[in-house]
């Protein structure tokens, strides 16, 4: 009973991703989702991709990690070279996939060193290096250096977006549940209590931080794809700050705490384009009350659930005592 209340969980699960995917594609078909509001969804999923992986680093790991924003730029250049040359659908591909392979052989280079460091020091070797990425790209002649590279053609759409966006909140997902993904929680807990059980903490960190930057890649690339035009200062510091600030808005160790979070700073940031002067201050100015009042972010270490949004309900609705 048990095993097939599971197995009903989870075609409810596939039901409700393939319902999205298709009412949103619906909508697009008939000009309902106009093109600005298409390409605040394809933030929101970039974003979702880059805040789920950077939560594996940071969140499951343990690992404070200040360099995303430069394994985006590594799957975003890659990709948007390869387009301008081949501008099909194969060429993105490949170019989505180069971009990410790249991506996570560079995550898995810099972690080798990098990842023996903790706390502060390992954030500000990450933003190092994240720093370094971009001043290479600032002055290669192929990236076409602080000009930027425009007129990359559009390959990305809503099919894509939703494909790698499930696709990498499932990877992640599956891995926690793995015994890698358990080793790198522990690490996150009590690295030297995992080290004195056997587990070699160095390698799950890079392993952590290598499949981080993959999908930091493919986030890149799906970016490329999609809005046009690159140039270095899209992959500053500033970047890695706002992909953080999803991760600890969100709740750190918690995957649907990111999509949440991702979700709702990106509705918040649409409202607020009535207000340009006061957009980013009132936009702070909410990041603040929401943090004071719920410091642990709004899923904390819990997982959204069928089971959660069941009790939701229940505490929502006004109870009845006897035959009222």
């Amino acid at each position: 009973m048990v095993k097939g209340l599971k197995e009903l969980l989870s075609l409810r699960k596939w039901f409700l991703l393939l319902f999205t995917f298709v009412i949103v594609q619906f909508l697009v078909q008939i000009n309902v989702i106009n093109d600005y509001l298409q390409a605040t969804i394809a933030t929101i999923c970039i974003n979702i991709i880059l805040a789920v992986s950077l939560n594996l680093i940071t969140g499951f790991t343990g690992q404070f990690s200040l360099g995303h924003a430069g394994f985006m730029s590594i799957g975003a250049y890659t990709c948007a070279i390869i387009l301008l040359r081949v501008p099909s659908t194969g060429g993105f591909l490949a170019g989505l996939l180069s971009g990410a392979v790249l991506a996570a052989l560079v995550g898995f280079l810099v972690g080798l060193p990098t990842l023996r460091l903790r706390g502060d020091y390992l954030a500000i070797a990450t933003l190092g290096m994240s720093e370094i990425i971009r001043i290479i790209f600032l002055n290669l002649e192929i990236t076409n250096g602080a000009a930027g590279l425009s007129g990359i053609p559009r390959f990305t759409n809503w099919f894509y977006l939703f494909v790698f966006m499930a696709g990498t909140i499932l990877l992640i997902s599956n891995f926690l549940r793995s015994s890698h993904g358990r080793a790198c929680i522990s690490v996150r807990e009590d690295e030297i209590a995992a080290e004195a059980m056997g587990i070699n903490a160095t390698r799950y960190k890079v392993t952590a931080f290598t499949i981080g930057a993959f999908c930091a890649g493919i986030a890149g690339a799906l970016y490329a794809g999609y809005f046009y035009f690159l140039k270095p200062s899209t992959f500053g510091f500033l970047k890695s700050i706002d992909i953080l600030v999803i991760v600890v808005l969100g709740g750190m160790g918690s995957l649907s705490g990111s999509v949440l979070a991702a979700i709702l700073l990106a509705l918040i940031s649409t409202f607020l384009q009535d207000f340009p002067d006061l957009r980013m201050v009132l936009y702070s100015l909410m990041l603040i009350i929401i943090m004071i009042f719920r410091p642990q972010g709004l899923m904390g270490s819990k997982e959204l659930s069928l089971k959660m949004l069941t009790g939701l309900g229940r505490n929502l609705l006004p109870s009845r005592k006897g035959g009222e």
